[in-house]
Protein backbone atom coordinates (compact mmCIF):
# COMPACT_ATOMS: atom_id res chain seq x y z
CA UNK A 1 0.00 0.00 0.00
CA UNK A 2 1.61 3.50 -1.08
CA UNK A 3 -1.18 5.74 0.74
CA UNK A 4 1.03 8.33 1.56
CA UNK A 5 3.11 9.75 -1.86
CA UNK A 6 6.09 12.33 -0.98
CA UNK A 7 3.47 14.89 -2.65
CA UNK A 8 1.15 14.37 0.65
CA UNK A 9 3.95 14.03 2.89
CA UNK A 10 4.83 17.67 1.56
CA UNK A 11 2.01 18.71 2.17
CA UNK A 12 1.42 17.34 6.20
CA UNK A 13 4.96 18.55 7.00
CA UNK A 14 4.49 21.88 5.81
CA UNK A 15 1.25 22.16 7.75
CA UNK A 16 3.09 21.29 10.76
CA UNK A 17 4.85 24.23 11.04
CA UNK A 18 1.85 25.62 11.38
CA UNK A 19 0.77 23.28 14.66
CA UNK A 20 1.08 23.49 18.09
CA UNK A 21 0.77 19.92 20.22
CA UNK A 22 0.74 19.66 24.23
CA UNK A 23 2.67 16.82 25.79
CA UNK A 24 1.15 15.77 28.95
CA UNK A 25 3.27 13.13 30.78
CA UNK A 26 6.62 12.16 32.61
CA UNK A 27 9.56 14.00 31.98
CA UNK A 28 13.06 12.85 32.24
CA UNK A 29 16.48 14.06 32.51
CA UNK A 30 18.54 11.72 30.83
CA UNK A 31 22.30 12.03 31.50
CA UNK A 32 25.44 10.53 30.00
CA UNK A 33 29.06 9.58 31.18
CA UNK A 34 31.67 8.68 29.17
CA UNK A 35 35.20 7.15 28.90
CA UNK A 36 37.28 4.48 28.64
CA UNK A 37 37.75 1.21 30.49
CA UNK A 38 41.01 -0.52 30.69
CA UNK A 39 40.95 -1.70 34.44
CA UNK A 40 39.10 -3.26 36.82
CA UNK A 41 38.25 -1.96 40.04
CA UNK A 42 40.03 -3.75 42.87
CA UNK A 43 37.17 -3.06 45.48
CA UNK A 44 34.71 -5.15 43.39
CA UNK A 45 34.56 -6.93 40.09
CA UNK A 46 33.68 -4.08 38.15
CA UNK A 47 35.42 -2.05 35.06
CA UNK A 48 36.89 2.06 36.24
CA UNK A 49 35.44 3.98 33.71
CA UNK A 50 37.15 7.21 33.44
CA UNK A 51 34.81 9.81 32.63
CA UNK A 52 36.11 12.03 29.28
CA UNK A 53 32.27 13.26 28.51
CA UNK A 54 29.00 14.43 29.79
CA UNK A 55 26.25 14.91 28.56
CA UNK A 56 22.10 15.68 29.40
CA UNK A 57 19.30 15.03 27.31
CA UNK A 58 15.24 15.12 27.29
CA UNK A 59 13.73 11.41 28.42
CA UNK A 60 10.64 10.29 28.97
CA UNK A 61 7.79 12.74 27.87
CA UNK A 62 10.05 15.21 27.38
CA UNK A 63 11.77 12.77 24.45
CA UNK A 64 8.00 12.76 23.16
CA UNK A 65 8.30 16.80 22.89
CA UNK A 66 11.74 16.70 21.09
CA UNK A 67 10.44 14.69 18.40
CA UNK A 68 7.74 17.01 18.24
CA UNK A 69 9.93 20.03 17.46
CA UNK A 70 11.97 18.04 15.08
CA UNK A 71 9.19 17.19 12.58
CA UNK A 72 8.67 21.69 12.56
CA UNK A 73 6.03 21.72 15.27
CA UNK A 74 5.32 23.74 18.32
CA UNK A 75 5.29 22.23 21.90
CA UNK A 76 4.39 23.01 25.18
CA UNK A 77 4.92 20.43 27.88
CA UNK A 78 2.87 19.53 31.28
CA UNK A 79 4.40 17.45 33.75
CA UNK A 80 6.40 18.20 37.19
CA UNK A 81 10.34 18.42 38.01
CA UNK A 82 11.51 18.22 41.21
CA UNK A 83 13.06 21.67 43.10
CA UNK A 84 16.30 20.25 43.21
CA UNK A 85 19.36 20.93 40.52
CA UNK A 86 18.10 18.55 38.02
CA UNK A 87 14.90 20.26 37.51
CA UNK A 88 16.56 24.04 37.08
CA UNK A 89 18.43 21.26 34.11
CA UNK A 90 15.47 19.77 32.68
CA UNK A 91 13.59 22.94 32.30
CA UNK A 92 16.86 24.38 30.84
CA UNK A 93 17.19 21.62 27.82
CA UNK A 94 13.86 22.25 27.09
CA UNK A 95 13.99 25.62 26.71
CA UNK A 96 16.67 24.79 24.81
CA UNK A 97 15.19 22.48 22.50
CA UNK A 98 12.58 25.21 21.53
CA UNK A 99 10.00 23.55 23.79
CA UNK A 100 7.51 25.34 25.96
CA UNK A 101 8.18 24.42 29.60
CA UNK A 102 4.89 26.89 30.97
CA UNK A 103 3.06 23.72 32.41
CA UNK A 104 6.15 22.28 34.33
CA UNK A 105 5.40 22.55 37.98
CA UNK A 106 7.91 22.30 40.93
CA UNK A 107 7.06 19.80 43.27
CA UNK A 108 9.47 19.56 46.28
CA UNK A 109 8.07 16.42 47.44
CA UNK A 110 9.72 14.54 45.26
CA UNK A 111 13.16 13.84 43.31
CA UNK A 112 13.22 15.18 39.46
CA UNK A 113 13.30 11.99 37.36
CA UNK A 114 17.13 11.84 36.24
CA UNK A 115 18.49 8.45 34.39
CA UNK A 116 22.59 8.44 34.41
CA UNK A 117 24.43 5.78 32.08
CA UNK A 118 28.08 5.22 32.62
CA UNK A 119 29.33 4.11 28.83
CA UNK A 120 32.88 2.48 28.41
CA UNK A 121 33.57 4.07 24.53
CA UNK A 122 29.65 2.89 23.28
CA UNK A 123 28.95 0.32 25.62
CA UNK A 124 26.81 0.84 28.14
CA UNK A 125 28.18 -0.53 31.56
CA UNK A 126 25.88 0.96 34.49
CA UNK A 127 22.89 2.76 35.05
CA UNK A 128 21.25 4.68 38.07
CA UNK A 129 18.23 6.03 38.64
CA UNK A 130 16.99 8.65 41.01
CA UNK A 131 13.42 8.90 40.77
CA UNK A 132 10.08 8.28 42.61
CA UNK A 133 6.86 6.90 40.66
CA UNK A 134 4.51 7.02 43.39
CA UNK A 135 1.31 9.35 42.50
CA UNK A 136 1.94 12.74 42.78
CA UNK A 137 0.74 14.57 45.78
CA UNK A 138 -3.14 16.93 45.78
CA UNK A 139 -1.27 20.12 45.49
CA UNK A 140 1.07 19.07 42.43
CA UNK A 141 -2.07 17.14 40.69
CA UNK A 142 -4.27 20.76 41.35
CA UNK A 143 -1.43 22.33 39.65
CA UNK A 144 -0.99 19.66 36.73
CA UNK A 145 -4.82 19.88 35.72
CA UNK A 146 -4.77 23.98 36.01
CA UNK A 147 -2.07 23.91 33.29
CA UNK A 148 -3.87 21.57 30.89
CA UNK A 149 -7.35 23.26 31.07
CA UNK A 150 -4.87 26.25 30.36
CA UNK A 151 -2.63 24.85 27.44
CA UNK A 152 -5.46 22.74 25.75
CA UNK A 153 -7.54 25.76 23.81
CA UNK A 154 -4.48 26.68 22.04
CA UNK A 155 -3.19 23.50 20.86
CA UNK A 156 -4.12 21.37 17.81
CA UNK A 157 -3.42 18.05 19.52
CA UNK A 158 -2.91 16.52 23.27
CA UNK A 159 -0.68 13.40 23.62
CA UNK A 160 -0.52 11.83 27.02
CA UNK A 161 2.68 9.92 27.62
CA UNK A 162 2.75 7.44 30.73
CA UNK A 163 5.91 6.28 32.06
CA UNK A 164 4.68 5.03 35.49
CA UNK A 165 6.23 7.91 37.66
CA UNK A 166 3.17 9.77 38.66
CA UNK A 167 2.57 12.64 36.73
CA UNK A 168 -0.70 10.64 34.39
CA UNK A 169 -2.61 10.11 37.81
CA UNK A 170 -6.70 9.36 37.34
CA UNK A 171 -7.42 13.13 38.21
CA UNK A 172 -4.68 13.95 35.44
CA UNK A 173 -5.85 11.52 32.82
CA UNK A 174 -9.87 12.79 33.57
CA UNK A 175 -8.90 16.57 33.17
CA UNK A 176 -7.14 15.86 29.87
CA UNK A 177 -9.78 13.58 27.88
CA UNK A 178 -12.11 16.18 29.39
CA UNK A 179 -10.17 18.97 27.34
CA UNK A 180 -9.74 17.46 24.44
CA UNK A 181 -13.84 16.51 24.57
CA UNK A 182 -14.73 20.27 25.42
CA UNK A 183 -12.85 21.85 23.08
CA UNK A 184 -12.46 19.28 20.08
CA UNK A 185 -8.49 18.05 20.05
CA UNK A 186 -7.25 14.85 19.02
CA UNK A 187 -5.94 12.73 21.97
CA UNK A 188 -2.83 10.18 21.36
CA UNK A 189 -1.80 7.42 24.51
CA UNK A 190 1.05 6.05 24.86
CA UNK A 191 0.26 4.41 28.13
CA UNK A 192 1.53 2.17 31.01
CA UNK A 193 0.44 -0.68 32.75
CA UNK A 194 -0.58 0.90 35.93
CA UNK A 195 -3.75 3.13 34.76
CA UNK A 196 -3.73 1.51 31.51
CA UNK A 197 -7.71 1.18 31.17
CA UNK A 198 -8.48 5.07 32.60
CA UNK A 199 -6.98 6.25 29.17
CA UNK A 200 -11.09 4.84 27.97
CA UNK A 201 -11.90 7.61 24.97
CA UNK A 202 -8.54 8.72 23.92
CA UNK A 203 -8.27 9.23 19.65
CA UNK A 204 -5.82 6.51 19.20
CA UNK A 205 -4.63 4.46 22.09
CA UNK A 206 -1.07 3.06 20.94
CA UNK A 207 0.33 0.60 23.23
CA UNK A 208 3.18 -2.32 22.13
CA UNK A 209 2.70 -5.62 21.81
CA UNK A 210 4.19 -6.30 24.83
CA UNK A 211 2.07 -3.53 26.72
CA UNK A 212 -1.29 -4.47 25.89
CA UNK A 213 -0.74 -7.93 26.22
CA UNK A 214 0.00 -7.45 29.40
CA UNK A 215 -2.95 -5.32 30.44
CA UNK A 216 -5.21 -8.00 28.55
CA UNK A 217 -3.14 -10.66 30.23
CA UNK A 218 -4.25 -12.55 26.85
CA UNK A 219 -2.20 -13.14 23.74
CA UNK A 220 -2.25 -10.38 21.33
CA UNK A 221 -3.59 -11.00 17.42
CA UNK A 222 -2.49 -7.98 15.30
CA UNK A 223 -3.14 -9.69 12.11
CA UNK A 224 -6.53 -10.42 13.28
CA UNK A 225 -9.33 -7.82 12.38
CA UNK A 226 -11.93 -9.19 14.68
CA UNK A 227 -9.54 -9.23 17.27
CA UNK A 228 -8.28 -6.13 16.83
CA UNK A 229 -12.20 -4.80 16.45
CA UNK A 230 -13.18 -6.54 19.30
CA UNK A 231 -10.17 -4.89 21.66
CA UNK A 232 -10.53 -1.33 20.25
CA UNK A 233 -14.54 -1.63 21.60
CA UNK A 234 -13.24 -2.85 25.16
CA UNK A 235 -10.72 -0.13 24.99
CA UNK A 236 -13.16 2.53 24.00
CA UNK A 237 -11.03 4.28 21.83
CA UNK A 238 -11.58 5.70 18.62
CA UNK A 239 -8.46 4.06 17.16
CA UNK A 240 -6.58 1.75 17.92
CA UNK A 241 -2.50 1.53 16.69
CA UNK A 242 -0.67 -1.54 18.32
CA UNK A 243 3.53 -1.10 17.52
CA UNK A 244 4.70 -4.83 16.57
CA UNK A 245 8.74 -3.74 16.58
CA UNK A 246 10.56 -5.15 13.71
CA UNK A 247 6.92 -6.02 12.60
CA UNK A 248 5.60 -3.07 12.09
CA UNK A 249 2.48 -1.95 13.11
CA UNK A 250 -1.53 -3.28 13.59
CA UNK A 251 -4.15 -0.38 13.39
CA UNK A 252 -8.07 -0.83 13.27
CA UNK A 253 -9.58 2.49 12.86
CA UNK A 254 -13.17 3.56 13.96
CA UNK A 255 -14.73 3.00 10.77
CA UNK A 256 -13.49 -0.70 10.82
CA UNK A 257 -10.46 -0.14 8.04
CA UNK A 258 -7.76 -2.85 9.66
CA UNK A 259 -4.09 -2.10 8.11
CA UNK A 260 -0.97 -3.41 9.19
CA UNK A 261 1.48 -1.52 8.17
CA UNK A 262 5.19 -3.82 7.38
CA UNK A 263 8.60 -1.85 9.18
CA UNK A 264 10.29 -0.10 6.72
CA UNK A 265 13.67 -0.12 9.03
CA UNK A 266 16.87 -1.00 6.29
CA UNK A 267 18.74 -2.21 9.51
CA UNK A 268 17.97 -2.00 13.39
CA UNK A 269 20.91 -0.50 15.34
CA UNK A 270 19.47 0.58 18.97
CA UNK A 271 15.20 0.77 19.79
CA UNK A 272 15.65 3.11 22.27
CA UNK A 273 13.09 6.24 21.73
CA UNK A 274 11.38 4.29 18.66
CA UNK A 275 8.20 4.20 20.58
CA UNK A 276 8.12 8.04 21.87
CA UNK A 277 9.05 8.55 17.69
CA UNK A 278 5.86 7.10 16.62
CA UNK A 279 3.77 8.50 19.65
CA UNK A 280 5.28 12.26 18.02
CA UNK A 281 4.55 11.48 14.50
CA UNK A 282 1.50 10.28 14.91
CA UNK A 283 0.32 13.28 16.91
CA UNK A 284 2.31 15.85 13.96
CA UNK A 285 0.37 14.40 11.47
CA UNK A 286 -3.10 14.49 13.18
CA UNK A 287 -2.41 17.74 13.76
CA UNK A 288 -1.60 18.57 10.35
CA UNK A 289 -4.59 17.02 8.83
CA UNK A 290 -3.90 13.54 8.22
CA UNK A 291 -6.16 10.69 8.73
CA UNK A 292 -5.23 7.99 10.87
CA UNK A 293 -3.83 5.68 8.07
CA UNK A 294 -1.55 8.66 6.65
CA UNK A 295 -0.26 9.02 10.36
CA UNK A 296 0.40 5.48 11.35
CA UNK A 297 2.19 5.15 7.99
CA UNK A 298 4.22 8.96 8.43
CA UNK A 299 5.04 7.41 12.07
CA UNK A 300 6.07 4.21 10.42
CA UNK A 301 8.73 5.76 8.18
CA UNK A 302 10.01 7.63 11.83
CA UNK A 303 9.88 4.69 13.87
CA UNK A 304 12.26 2.97 10.76
CA UNK A 305 14.72 6.25 10.72
CA UNK A 306 15.10 6.29 14.57
CA UNK A 307 16.20 2.37 15.13
CA UNK A 308 19.22 2.91 12.55
CA UNK A 309 20.68 5.92 15.02
CA UNK A 310 22.67 5.24 18.16
CA UNK A 311 20.62 5.98 20.99
CA UNK A 312 17.89 7.77 21.57
CA UNK A 313 18.05 10.27 18.48
CA UNK A 314 15.12 12.73 17.15
CA UNK A 315 13.93 12.40 13.62
CA UNK A 316 13.31 15.14 11.43
CA UNK A 317 10.97 16.34 8.48
CA UNK A 318 13.56 15.95 6.33
CA UNK A 319 14.52 12.22 6.44
CA UNK A 320 10.98 10.99 6.81
CA UNK A 321 10.66 12.84 3.58
CA UNK A 322 14.01 10.82 1.91
CA UNK A 323 12.90 7.54 3.58
CA UNK A 324 9.71 7.65 2.08
CA UNK A 325 10.78 8.99 -1.07
CA UNK A 326 13.33 6.23 -1.32
CA UNK A 327 10.62 3.80 -0.80
CA UNK A 328 8.39 5.00 -3.57
CA UNK A 329 11.36 4.76 -6.26
CA UNK A 330 12.17 1.04 -5.53
CA UNK A 331 8.87 0.35 -5.50
CA UNK A 332 7.65 1.80 -8.69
Amino acid sequence: MNRLTPERLTTLLDRARTTRVLVVGDLMLDVYLRGSASRISPEAPVPVVRVQEEWRALGGAANVAVNVVALGARCVTVGSAGTDRAGDDLRGELERAGIDPAGVRRDDSRPTTVKTRVMARHQQVARYDRESDDDSDAGCVDGLVAAILHEAPDVDVIILEDYNKGVLVPAVIEAALDAGRRFGKPIIVDPKDRHFFAYRGATVFKPNVGELAHALRAPVRPDDAEWMERTRRELQCAHLLVTLGEDGMALMTEAGEFVRVPTVARSVYDVSGAGDTVTAALAVALAAGADVVEAAMLANHAAGIEVGKAGVAPVSAQEIMESLTRLTATTD
